[in-house]
């Protein structure tokens, strides 16, 4: 119902489709705007950046609810060196208008995918996307508000807010995640929840201006990415996700010596760029 309420109202208000107008009036602007119904610009294109490493099971799932989603968009594929196939499955896949791939002749690391993408990436508002189903592209609506509200740079998906399903999963993974976030925003001054998420969304600008500084090319980008965005004093936001989390025979990757990058990573970039 939600989905169908935000591609009603995806229009300037003067150009909303007149069956959705007594859905406005019914509901009234304040609750359409807390469930992501608002009017964006027609004109308003993302960059969906889709860092890949062996994701060939979930690969054609997760651009099939990207291209679900009703917002104008490019999708750029990095794969990252991938070995199960993935990239077999890249070059046979319907790519349309609307996909590009990218192809790291080695394994580099998410980072180094990420910031191939932010290189590539043409829209109004960039956003990373995981390959691997634990983030949902339907949220893509609530995530970008702030921005399209012009209240906004940058919108970190947190985790760690109450809104929407969450799978129960490591608990020592929790300790961590706050653990770290702790000790970014110590030396950082923000009060974010959840700095490792995956969902960081930008406007374009911010991506061009700190792309040439980015060295990170593993987990260290998320402590590097928040660092330089709070340095240059960027509007930040939090948006509450769901988020549907894997075990490691699922295929979870992250692990105790990417913990140990990002502490160092959060330390390096609270000196400088």
């Amino acid at each position: 119902m939600f989905v169908s309420l935000a591609v009603a109202l995806m229009s300037s208000p003067e150009e909303t489709p007149p069956s959705a107008r007594p859905l406005q009036e019914l509901l009234g602007e304040s609750l359409c705007r807390e469930l992501g119904v608002y009017p964006v610009p027609p004109a308003l294109r993302i960059s969906v950046v889709v860092p890949v490493y062996n994701e060939r099971a979930t690969l054609l799932e997760i651009v099939r609810r990207i291209r679900a989603v009703p917002i104008a968009k490019e999708i750029i594929l990095v794969d990252d060196g991938s070995s199960d196939g993935t990239r077999d499955l890249l070059a046979t896949m319907d790519r349309g208008d609307d996909v590009r791939v990218i192809l790291h002749e080695r394994n580099r690391g998410k980072g180094a995918a990420v910031r191939t993408g932010f290189g590539q990436a043409a829209g109004d508002i960039v956003l990373i996307q995981d390959a691997d189903l634990e983030y949902d592209p339907d949220q893509y609506h609530r995530l970008i508000q702030p921005i399209v509200e012009g209240v906004a740079d940058v919108v970190y998906g947190s985790r760690f807010l109450p809104v929407g399903p969450h799978r129960v999963l490591y608990f020592w993974h929790y300790v961590g995640n706050r653990a770290l976030t702790m000790l970014s925003n110590i030396f950082t001054d923000l009060n974010l929840t959840d700095m490792e998420t995956c969902y960081k969304v930008f406007r374009r600008e911010v991506i061009q201006a700190i792309l040439p500084t980015l060295k990170e090319d593993r987990f260290g980008i998320d402590p590097e990415l928040t660092a330089k965005i709070a340095r240059r004093k960027y509007r930040i936001y939090e948006v509450g996700i769901s988020y549907f989390g894997r075990t490691y025979q699922e295929g979870k990757k992250i692990g105790l010596p990417d913990a140990c990058r990002v502490f160092v990573s959060i330390l390096r970039y609270w000196w400088g760029d």
